[in-house]
């Protein structure tokens, strides 16, 4: 028995030190957002926060973000969409969620969810990190992190709001994408 738990544990431990990009095999643990510039690939992190990853996940398959444009761009510090009044307002019709707070920095291409000033108050809004935002550390959640096409979150165009804002064309599980 103790064998068959330390072979386990190597094999997590290994796990958790492989890149993200590495990690990234779970299509259910993975979101396809598609912007009209390319595929941003996105791995979900229910290790972290399992409630707001179901939640998101959740909306995704409703096409709940399919069409929702990036109301909140601040060069340098990150990108936010989700909500459907593009005001930076609204949200789901769901039950906000608790916090699921971790020491996860914020980092280029982490993903967190965006809140009022209440900790529980996240919905369905979320903000991508362009470049370090430790300043976030344990005062947001984090529930995914971009592996690949940052570059197209790089070109989102900049302002609050911008004039001419980018939209989410598709946001889907990859698990359902044909």
């Amino acid at each position: 028995m103790r064998r068959v738990l330390a072979a386990l544990a190597l094999f997590l431990f290994a796990f958790a030190l492989q890149p993200a990009a590495a990690q990234q095999n779970d299509p259910e643990n993975t979101l396809y957002l598609d912007l009209a510039s390319g595929r941003v690939v996105i791995r979900l992190r229910p290790d972290l926060a399992p409630n707001h990853v179901a939640r998101v996940k959740e909306l995704a398959r409703a096409g709940f973000y399919d069409g929702i444009v990036f109301h909140r761009v601040i060069d340098g510090f990150m990108a936010q969409t989700g909500d459907p009044t593009g005001t930076g307002g609204g949200g789901s019709d769901l039950p906000d969620l608790k916090a699921e707070f971790t020491n996860t920095p914020f980092v280029r291409g982490t993903i967190g969810a965006a809140r009022t000033n209440d900790p529980d108050s996240a919905n369905s809004q979320f903000f991508i990190c362009f470049d370090d935002a430790s300043f976030l550390n344990g005062q947001y959640t984090v529930w995914g992190e971009v592996v690949d096409g940052m570059e197209f979150v790089d070109g989102i165009k900049r302002g609050e709001p911008p004039s001419d804002p980018d939209r989410i064309v598709r946001m889907q599980v990859a698990a359902d994408a044909n």
